[in-house]
């Protein structure tokens, strides 16, 4: 049982080296990047006054609402969106491929109207529940709309009304389709058709979807920026990280012998997960998040190093090696969690209320701290439990006690 409890536990070390060695870089490299570490698009927009509709306070308000719901929507994280002045507004995208097509979508009114016969608006996209891209009955893209209960008993009257004849479904005052209507529709659905493929659909209902702008808005500037880092600094803070995690892992050697290589071992574990869950996540890292990420590992550390003290003076009260371990197990868990329970209140607050990098910084946080709480309490505790029951190492000493 002794040289079976080593061989379980020298196995878990090499598969957990392994999978690191193995895994480590491409997750690392898969990883979206943010504005500051790639670069992206730098707009200007600016809301105008027409003959229609006149800027104001809530008018400028709303319309940072929906540009923000928009990029969401389209799926570009990690955005920079900020007023600036009364009527600009400034957006930063990291990483886009189109951004033309993008910038387009971000800046249309997106009004929908729904028209009978003769022209006149009896619905507006305010009626909408929801709008999803869709392939139709003939395998062509659609987009199938939803309607709110006010919508559905207007659009159940619209119908009603018009059966035999043309209503005609526009936005942005362009006809997107004119179906004649056959029978009155009570359901509240409808479906638009015209999409020539089913991005041209996603896109149509992501617009609906967000509403409609209040104002017009024009793009005064667009252009492409480089990472405000540069890849030179780039390589420097990999330089840098690279120290950071040696001195540590020395640290933790040299001052706790074996069970500073088990909390090692698990350390790198940790920072495999954590970049797994982020890719999981398809989040984008920032130098916010990358400093969540710093944190979160000195927290993990700062955890196996509470634990590994309270075992020392369990040990050295004459107790047992496995009994001196569990004690300092059960002894550090209250301030462990203590500690880390307030800092993830800390992080809610900051996701909940915070904007852009601020919440990047957050969700790295947070996640690494659930999983370095998994790591030193789980795993170091089990892997050390297998190293003790082996009954090779015997001396506290050789456990840093």
């Amino acid at each position: 049982m002794r040289w079976g409890n080593l061989t379980k536990f020298c196995l878990a070390v090499v598969i957990i080296l392994a999978v690191f060695g193995y895994y480590i870089s491409p997750l690392a490299t898969s990883i979206k990047q943010g504005l500051d570490l790639q670069g992206g698009t730098h707009v200007v927009l600016e809301a105008v006054d027409t003959p229609e509709a006149k800027v104001d306070e809530d008018a400028v308000q709303r319309v940072v609402k929906i540009i923000e719901k928009r990029v969401n929507e389209i799926g570009l994280t990690e955005p920079i969106i900020q007023r600036q002045g009364d009527r600009r507004i400034i957006v930063e995208l990291p990483g886009i491929k189109e951004p033309e097509k993008a910038i387009e979508m971000l800046g249309k009114t997106a009004l929908l109207e729904f028209q009978n016969e003769s022209g006149a608006t009896v619905m507006t996209g305010k009626d909408l529940k929801d709008a999803k891209a869709e392939i139709g009955q003939n395998k062509n893209s659609v987009v199938a709309l939803e309607f709110s209960a006010e919508g559905t008993k207007l659009f159940a009257d619209l119908t009603t009304k018009n059966v035999g004849k043309h209503i005609s479904i526009l936005l942005d005052k362009k006809v997107l389709t004119s179906p004649v209507v056959n029978e009155p529709i009570p359901s509240g659905k409808a479906i638009i058709t015209g999409s020539r493929t089913i991005e041209e659909a996603q896109e149509l209902a992501i617009l609906l979807r967000s509403g409609s702008l209040p104002v017009k808005v024009d793009v005064l500037e667009m252009r492409t920026v480089g990472p405000t880092l540069g890849q030179d600094s780039k390589e420097k803070s990999k330089v840098a990280f690279g120290i950071g995690v040696g001195a540590i892992l020395f640290f933790m050697l040299a001052f706790y012998r074996l069970s500073g290589f088990v909390a090692n071992v698990t350390l790198i574990l940790y920072v495999l997960m954590l970049l797994f869950a982020l890719k999981m996540l398809n989040a984008t890292l920032t130098l916010p998040g990358i400093a969540g990420i710093i944190l979160s590992m000195g927290m993990a550390v700062d955890a196996n190093v509470l634990i590994f003290e309270r075992f020392k003076e369990e040990y050295r009260a004459g107790k047992t090696l496995r009994a001196a371990m569990d004690a300092g197990f059960n002894r550090a868990f209250a301030t462990i969690f203590d500690s880390n329970l307030t800092t993830l209140l800390a992080v809610a607050v900051l996701f909940f209320l915070g904007t852009g990098p601020i919440k990047g910084f957050a969700i790295t946080l947070g996640l690494g701290i659930v999983l370095s709480m998994f790591t030193a309490i789980t795993v170091t505790k089990y892997m050390l439990k297998m190293l003790m029951h082996t009954n090779v190492f015997k001396n506290g000493k050789i456990f840093g006690a």
